[in-house]
Protein backbone atom coordinates (compact mmCIF):
# COMPACT_ATOMS: atom_id res chain seq x y z
CA UNK A 1 0.00 0.00 0.00
CA UNK A 2 0.91 3.26 -0.98
CA UNK A 3 2.09 5.94 1.93
CA UNK A 4 -0.36 8.90 2.82
CA UNK A 5 1.70 11.47 4.28
CA UNK A 6 3.10 14.33 2.06
CA UNK A 7 6.34 12.49 0.21
CA UNK A 8 9.65 13.74 1.57
CA UNK A 9 10.86 16.38 -0.88
CA UNK A 10 7.67 16.77 -2.90
CA UNK A 11 7.79 20.40 -2.81
CA UNK A 12 11.28 21.16 -3.21
CA UNK A 13 11.85 23.82 -6.19
CA UNK A 14 8.07 24.61 -6.32
CA UNK A 15 6.61 27.90 -5.86
CA UNK A 16 3.38 28.72 -4.06
CA UNK A 17 1.90 31.97 -4.05
CA UNK A 18 -0.25 33.07 -1.28
CA UNK A 19 -2.59 36.18 -1.70
CA UNK A 20 -2.92 37.80 1.52
CA UNK A 21 0.00 35.88 2.91
CA UNK A 22 1.14 38.57 4.81
CA UNK A 23 -1.79 37.53 7.83
CA UNK A 24 -0.87 35.45 10.59
CA UNK A 25 -1.92 32.23 8.80
CA UNK A 26 -0.89 33.56 5.77
CA UNK A 27 2.88 33.41 6.74
CA UNK A 28 2.23 30.02 8.91
CA UNK A 29 1.80 29.11 5.49
CA UNK A 30 4.48 30.44 3.79
CA UNK A 31 6.80 28.74 6.84
CA UNK A 32 5.12 25.83 6.29
CA UNK A 33 5.39 25.38 2.62
CA UNK A 34 9.40 27.10 2.78
CA UNK A 35 10.33 24.55 5.40
CA UNK A 36 9.02 21.81 2.91
CA UNK A 37 11.79 23.27 0.23
CA UNK A 38 9.16 25.24 -1.65
CA UNK A 39 9.69 29.12 -2.40
CA UNK A 40 7.20 31.21 -1.48
CA UNK A 41 5.27 34.71 -2.84
CA UNK A 42 3.75 36.69 -0.50
CA UNK A 43 1.18 38.72 -2.22
CA UNK A 44 -0.55 41.11 0.06
CA UNK A 45 -1.02 44.88 0.70
CA UNK A 46 0.68 44.89 3.98
CA UNK A 47 4.31 46.08 3.42
CA UNK A 48 4.84 45.52 7.21
CA UNK A 49 3.85 41.90 7.56
CA UNK A 50 5.22 41.30 4.17
CA UNK A 51 8.29 42.39 5.03
CA UNK A 52 8.39 40.31 8.47
CA UNK A 53 8.20 36.97 6.14
CA UNK A 54 10.67 37.95 3.88
CA UNK A 55 12.60 38.39 7.01
CA UNK A 56 11.77 35.05 8.53
CA UNK A 57 12.03 32.69 5.45
CA UNK A 58 15.15 34.37 3.51
CA UNK A 59 15.76 33.58 -0.12
CA UNK A 60 12.73 31.19 -0.19
CA UNK A 61 10.67 34.58 -0.01
CA UNK A 62 9.61 37.37 -2.14
CA UNK A 63 7.07 39.79 -0.87
CA UNK A 64 5.21 41.67 -3.89
CA UNK A 65 2.55 44.41 -2.84
CA UNK A 66 -0.21 42.98 -4.38
CA UNK A 67 -4.05 44.65 -3.91
CA UNK A 68 -6.16 41.84 -5.52
CA UNK A 69 -9.04 44.15 -6.19
CA UNK A 70 -6.74 45.84 -8.64
CA UNK A 71 -6.26 43.49 -12.20
CA UNK A 72 -3.00 45.29 -12.77
CA UNK A 73 -1.37 44.25 -9.38
CA UNK A 74 -2.32 40.50 -9.74
CA UNK A 75 -0.75 40.47 -13.27
CA UNK A 76 2.59 42.33 -12.03
CA UNK A 77 2.49 39.84 -9.15
CA UNK A 78 2.23 36.53 -11.71
CA UNK A 79 4.70 37.75 -13.67
CA UNK A 80 7.09 38.59 -11.04
CA UNK A 81 6.70 34.99 -8.90
CA UNK A 82 7.36 33.56 -12.71
CA UNK A 83 9.91 35.75 -13.69
CA UNK A 84 12.00 35.10 -10.01
CA UNK A 85 11.33 31.39 -9.57
CA UNK A 86 10.83 29.93 -13.03
CA UNK A 87 6.82 29.30 -12.79
CA UNK A 88 4.24 28.48 -10.23
CA UNK A 89 2.87 26.10 -9.00
CA UNK A 90 0.48 26.30 -6.48
CA UNK A 91 -1.84 29.93 -5.67
CA UNK A 92 -3.32 30.29 -2.46
CA UNK A 93 -6.11 32.30 -1.64
CA UNK A 94 -6.01 33.40 1.88
CA UNK A 95 -7.32 37.11 1.03
CA UNK A 96 -10.95 38.04 2.96
CA UNK A 97 -12.59 40.79 4.37
CA UNK A 98 -14.40 42.18 7.77
CA UNK A 99 -16.20 44.65 6.54
CA UNK A 100 -19.33 43.63 8.32
CA UNK A 101 -22.23 45.28 9.85
CA UNK A 102 -24.80 42.63 9.45
CA UNK A 103 -27.98 44.22 8.32
CA UNK A 104 -26.96 47.93 8.34
CA UNK A 105 -23.94 46.98 6.26
CA UNK A 106 -24.01 49.19 3.28
CA UNK A 107 -23.61 48.52 -0.15
CA UNK A 108 -20.09 49.66 -0.33
CA UNK A 109 -18.79 47.96 1.87
CA UNK A 110 -20.77 44.75 0.75
CA UNK A 111 -18.99 45.15 -2.52
CA UNK A 112 -15.48 46.07 -1.55
CA UNK A 113 -15.77 42.77 0.68
CA UNK A 114 -16.84 40.69 -2.15
CA UNK A 115 -14.45 42.53 -4.33
CA UNK A 116 -11.90 41.42 -1.72
CA UNK A 117 -12.87 37.89 -0.91
CA UNK A 118 -14.34 36.36 -3.52
CA UNK A 119 -13.82 38.13 -6.78
CA UNK A 120 -10.11 38.73 -5.88
CA UNK A 121 -9.86 34.93 -5.41
CA UNK A 122 -11.52 34.12 -8.92
CA UNK A 123 -9.49 36.73 -10.97
CA UNK A 124 -5.99 35.67 -8.78
CA UNK A 125 -6.81 31.77 -10.45
CA UNK A 126 -7.95 33.30 -13.68
CA UNK A 127 -4.76 34.92 -14.40
CA UNK A 128 -2.44 32.42 -12.79
CA UNK A 129 -4.20 29.36 -15.10
CA UNK A 130 -1.62 29.36 -18.18
CA UNK A 131 1.53 29.05 -15.06
CA UNK A 132 -0.61 26.53 -12.78
CA UNK A 133 -1.95 24.32 -15.87
CA UNK A 134 1.85 23.91 -17.06
CA UNK A 135 3.08 22.59 -14.20
CA UNK A 136 0.03 20.56 -13.51
CA UNK A 137 -0.41 22.59 -9.84
CA UNK A 138 -3.16 23.03 -7.59
CA UNK A 139 -5.56 25.90 -6.02
CA UNK A 140 -6.48 26.10 -2.25
CA UNK A 141 -8.96 28.63 -1.28
CA UNK A 142 -10.35 30.07 1.84
CA UNK A 143 -13.85 29.14 2.41
CA UNK A 144 -15.56 29.06 6.32
CA UNK A 145 -17.11 27.66 9.05
CA UNK A 146 -19.07 30.73 8.69
CA UNK A 147 -20.05 29.52 5.49
CA UNK A 148 -22.53 26.49 6.98
CA UNK A 149 -24.11 28.55 9.82
CA UNK A 150 -25.82 31.47 10.81
CA UNK A 151 -23.95 33.78 12.65
CA UNK A 152 -25.65 36.59 14.99
CA UNK A 153 -24.73 40.12 13.35
CA UNK A 154 -23.07 38.80 10.43
CA UNK A 155 -24.68 38.96 6.75
CA UNK A 156 -21.54 39.79 5.18
CA UNK A 157 -18.38 37.50 6.21
CA UNK A 158 -20.83 34.24 5.75
CA UNK A 159 -21.84 34.82 2.54
CA UNK A 160 -18.82 35.41 1.38
CA UNK A 161 -17.07 32.61 2.78
CA UNK A 162 -20.23 30.56 1.26
CA UNK A 163 -19.56 31.93 -2.07
CA UNK A 164 -15.66 31.01 -2.34
CA UNK A 165 -17.00 27.25 -1.62
CA UNK A 166 -19.12 27.43 -4.10
CA UNK A 167 -16.43 29.24 -6.55
CA UNK A 168 -14.42 26.33 -5.12
CA UNK A 169 -16.36 24.05 -6.63
CA UNK A 170 -16.78 25.59 -10.00
CA UNK A 171 -13.32 26.07 -10.47
CA UNK A 172 -12.61 22.15 -9.60
CA UNK A 173 -14.37 21.13 -12.48
CA UNK A 174 -12.99 23.61 -14.93
CA UNK A 175 -9.62 22.86 -14.20
CA UNK A 176 -9.74 19.62 -13.52
CA UNK A 177 -9.77 18.73 -17.68
CA UNK A 178 -6.22 20.60 -17.34
CA UNK A 179 -4.77 18.97 -14.66
CA UNK A 180 -5.05 21.25 -12.16
CA UNK A 181 -7.18 20.66 -8.76
CA UNK A 182 -8.95 22.97 -6.99
CA UNK A 183 -10.51 22.74 -3.27
CA UNK A 184 -10.91 24.41 -0.13
CA UNK A 185 -10.18 24.73 3.78
CA UNK A 186 -13.33 25.90 6.06
CA UNK A 187 -11.13 27.03 9.21
CA UNK A 188 -12.70 27.16 12.67
CA UNK A 189 -11.67 30.29 15.08
CA UNK A 190 -8.07 30.52 14.49
CA UNK A 191 -5.38 32.35 16.31
CA UNK A 192 -5.46 34.44 13.51
CA UNK A 193 -4.91 38.78 12.89
CA UNK A 194 -8.13 39.30 13.96
CA UNK A 195 -8.90 36.98 17.18
CA UNK A 196 -5.38 37.96 18.54
CA UNK A 197 -7.28 41.93 17.52
CA UNK A 198 -10.39 41.43 19.61
CA UNK A 199 -9.23 39.41 22.28
CA UNK A 200 -6.09 41.71 22.96
CA UNK A 201 -3.55 39.42 22.03
CA UNK A 202 -4.63 37.09 24.90
CA UNK A 203 -4.41 34.04 23.48
CA UNK A 204 -5.75 31.82 26.74
CA UNK A 205 -9.10 33.87 26.66
CA UNK A 206 -9.57 33.40 22.60
CA UNK A 207 -9.54 29.19 23.50
CA UNK A 208 -12.26 29.53 27.17
CA UNK A 209 -14.46 31.68 24.68
CA UNK A 210 -14.23 29.28 21.73
CA UNK A 211 -14.71 25.93 24.29
CA UNK A 212 -18.37 25.59 23.77
CA UNK A 213 -18.35 25.80 20.31
CA UNK A 214 -15.21 22.88 19.58
CA UNK A 215 -15.46 19.62 20.37
CA UNK A 216 -11.34 20.21 20.92
CA UNK A 217 -12.03 23.15 23.57
CA UNK A 218 -9.65 25.46 21.92
CA UNK A 219 -9.08 27.58 18.52
CA UNK A 220 -7.15 26.43 16.10
CA UNK A 221 -3.01 27.31 16.00
CA UNK A 222 -2.26 28.97 12.15
CA UNK A 223 -0.15 25.70 11.75
CA UNK A 224 -2.63 23.39 12.08
CA UNK A 225 -4.59 25.38 8.87
CA UNK A 226 -1.20 25.36 7.40
CA UNK A 227 -0.60 21.35 7.26
CA UNK A 228 -4.15 21.25 5.85
CA UNK A 229 -3.21 23.40 2.92
CA UNK A 230 0.21 21.67 2.10
CA UNK A 231 -1.79 18.16 2.64
CA UNK A 232 -4.50 19.65 -0.60
CA UNK A 233 -1.55 20.89 -2.94
CA UNK A 234 0.21 17.51 -1.90
CA UNK A 235 0.10 14.24 -4.55
CA UNK A 236 -1.06 12.68 -0.98
CA UNK A 237 -4.49 14.74 -2.04
CA UNK A 238 -4.05 13.35 -5.71
CA UNK A 239 -8.10 12.38 -5.83
CA UNK A 240 -9.34 15.24 -3.62
CA UNK A 241 -11.10 17.54 -6.00
CA UNK A 242 -13.98 20.29 -5.19
CA UNK A 243 -13.67 19.68 -1.78
CA UNK A 244 -14.11 21.63 1.62
CA UNK A 245 -11.42 20.43 3.92
CA UNK A 246 -12.83 21.46 7.83
CA UNK A 247 -10.45 22.42 10.10
CA UNK A 248 -12.50 23.25 12.61
CA UNK A 249 -11.94 21.05 15.86
CA UNK A 250 -15.44 19.43 15.11
CA UNK A 251 -17.17 23.15 15.08
CA UNK A 252 -19.41 21.87 11.89
CA UNK A 253 -20.43 18.50 13.44
CA UNK A 254 -21.50 20.02 16.75
CA UNK A 255 -24.85 20.04 17.09
CA UNK A 256 -26.70 22.24 19.83
CA UNK A 257 -26.82 19.11 22.47
CA UNK A 258 -23.48 20.01 23.54
CA UNK A 259 -23.61 18.93 27.33
CA UNK A 260 -23.46 15.43 28.42
CA UNK A 261 -26.59 15.73 30.00
CA UNK A 262 -29.22 16.95 27.39
CA UNK A 263 -30.76 13.11 27.61
CA UNK A 264 -30.64 13.18 31.03
CA UNK A 265 -32.30 16.77 31.22
CA UNK A 266 -35.13 15.59 29.12
CA UNK A 267 -35.96 11.85 31.55
CA UNK A 268 -36.15 14.22 33.96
Amino acid sequence: MEAVTVAAGEFAGRTAILAGGATLIGRAIAAAFAAAGANVVIADIDAEGGALAVRELGDRALFLPTDVTVDADIDACIAAAAERFGGIDYLVNVTTSYLDNGLETARADWLRALDIAVVGAAIFAQRAAPHLIARKGAIVNFSSISAHRAQAGRFVYPAAKAAVAQLTRSQALEFARHGVRVNAVAPAWTWSNVIGMVSGGDRAKADRAAAPFHMAGRIADAEEVARAVLFLCSDAASFVMGAELPVDGGYLALGPEQRDDAIAALAG
